[in-house]
């Protein structure tokens, strides 16, 4: 036993050796679109961090301002770190940004760095993130997300079944850009669907009160079980009357623009929401997510992972107040395009890879290299 316990002294102490961080831009299948921005491309800024002979992955969505920030503010404080202690690292990137302010893109940074330094940690100790962690489920519950404004009925209607038919039971569309044809659209997603799939809509803050409480009532009769940002998340007022009149069974969603748990704390102290989400790659990455989760278990309401499905996967199964996984039509392309080892679609759940350390994750880098900033 003596053996043993100075054996793993020895092997707490493993420094943060390098720290790399590139950026790849990948272009959309077609042209999207929400209720108040359109895109055609995504930037993924990833982040490698090695120690103890090992190589952790984390990344963001953002862009090359994030890769700057990374390389330039948090890189130099880093290395040398104990790569065992990743909490300790993430007071420290907090520290560093200071006089940066703390959403956007310095958070988004914090987030990519802190997601490497878990797979890093795990890693090491040739364990599954999600064993290190503490598993409570065997899978995440995920549900498609796309049906972007930008998409035709037909793609709308062909995308969205789609999902339905490969076993997965929930969906969410984009609405935002004109109330009336919403309704069409949601018209044309619940008949192609079916009636036992659930419907969800993102209308991303584009309406007014007065316009979510209309098409709540509107979407209600046609089965939609989740309305999320109906009004901005900013509007944290205008969120809890939605909430507050909204039908019964029609639950209200927010939070995917949190960059703090002080963002978090203010949301769920108002009742502005019936389920909470939150962003691994914007919060503040593991570490912070496991801090929405007990800020969403001390108010009794559920957490939503939103987006970066590979990234959220193991981290999900290991949340007791997890409730779904959003399974991101542009995030899929692109993890699938980046990297080899992900979590396997089963009857609705995305499942870890027990056999593999860390995330599970290969970076595939000659796939990537055409993507390279």
């Amino acid at each position: 036993m003596e053996i043993a316990r100075h054996k793993w002294v020895r092997s707490s102490s493993v420094r943060i050796d390098e720290l790399a961080v590139s950026t790849y831009t990948i272009p959309t299948d077609f042209p999207e679109s929400d209720g108040t921005y359109a895109w055609d491309k995504t930037t993924l800024v990833l982040v490698e961090v090695s120690g103890g002979g090992e190589l952790g992955l984390g990344w963001t969505y953002a862009n090359d301002a994030t890769a700057k920030l990374i390389q330039e503010q948090l890189r130099p404080k880093l290395i040398g770190h104990d790569a065992m202690s990743p909490r300790a690292a993430y007071m420290t990137m907090w520290r560093q940004i200071r006089n940066l302010g703390r959403p956007g893109i310095s958070s988004m940074a914090i987030s990519a760095v802190d997601c490497a330094l878990w797979d890093l940690k795990s890693r090491m100790l040739q364990l599954p993130l999600v064993t290190l962690l503490g598993q409570v489920r065997k899978g995440a519950a995920i549900y498609g997300s796309g049906g972007f404004t930008s998409y035709s009925d037909q793609q709308l209607c062909r995308q969205l079944s789609g999902w339905v038919e490969q076993g997965i039971p929930s969906v969410k569309m984009k609405i935002g850009r004109d109330a009336w044809r919403d309704r069409e659209r949601v018209r044309a997603a619940r008949r192609a669907i079916g009636k036992n799939a659930e419907l969800y809509v993102d209308a991303n803050g584009a309406y007014t009160q007065k316009e979510a409480l209309a098409e709540a009532e509107y979407f209600a009769s046609q089965g939609v079980t989740w309305f999320e940002e109906p009004v901005s998340s900013d509007d944290l007022d205008g969120l809890r009357l939605i909430r507050d009149r909204a039908p019964a069974g029609m639950d209200v969603a927010a939070g995917e623009y949190g960059y703090d748990i002080f963002y978090f704390r203010r949301m769920l102290s108002s009742g502005a929401v019936d389920v909470q989400q939150a962003d691994i790659t914007r919060c503040g990455g593991v570490t912070a997510m496991f801090e929405v989760a007990a800020l969403c278990q001390a108010h009794n309401i559920p957490l939503s992972c939103h987006t970066a499905p590979a990234q959220h996967t193991h981290v999900a199964c290991a949340i007791p107040v997890f409730k779904n996984l959003e399974y991101f039509h542009d995030h899929v392309r692109i993890e699938r395009i980046m990297f080899e080892g992900l979590p396997v679609l089963r009857n609705g759940e995305l499942i870890p890879d027990l056999s593999r350390a860390g995330n599970g994750l290969v970076f595939r880098r000659a796939d990537a290299k055409r993507f390279a900033a």
